[in-house]
């Protein structure tokens, strides 16, 4: 049974930053890719980051390039998202998430989910 549980999600100011991890258990954590995604209220869940097995490659939504930074740490069997220069556009609840495939943007590759955190942010 795969696990993944997000933390460091919160209250923050426009212009602040938080960083979210996501800690995994069963599976090897080194041969997934991981995803982060965000679903704001009435809204569709949507891709925000992932990042491939070995680091290398990343991938990034066009709403958070050169502010969200998404990396991870297969010692640890954690990933994180560190987000800078939050706008209130970002408020959202957080998911990681978990492909045994290739790194990807949708959200049907994935096949482990957290159970998200949320973040908040204040204008």
């Amino acid at each position: 049974q795969v696990q993944l549980v997000e933390s460091g999600g919160g209250l923050v100011q426009a212009g602040g930053s938080l960083r979210l991890s996501c800690a995994a258990s069963g599976r090897t954590f080194s041969s997934a890719t991981m995803g982060w995604f965000r679903q704001a209220p009435g809204k569709e869940r949507e891709f925000v980051a992932a990042i491939s097995r070995n680091s290398i490659i990343t991938y990034y939504a066009d709403s958070v390039k050169g502010r969200f930074t998404v990396s991870r740490d297969n010692t640890k069997n954690t990933a994180y998202l560190q987000m800078n220069n939050l706008k209130a556009e970002d408020t959202a609840v957080y998911y990681c998430a978990t492909d045994i495939g290739s790194i990807s943007r949708r959200l049907d590759d994935y096949d482990y989910w957290g159970q998200g955190t949320q973040v908040t942010v204040s204008s």
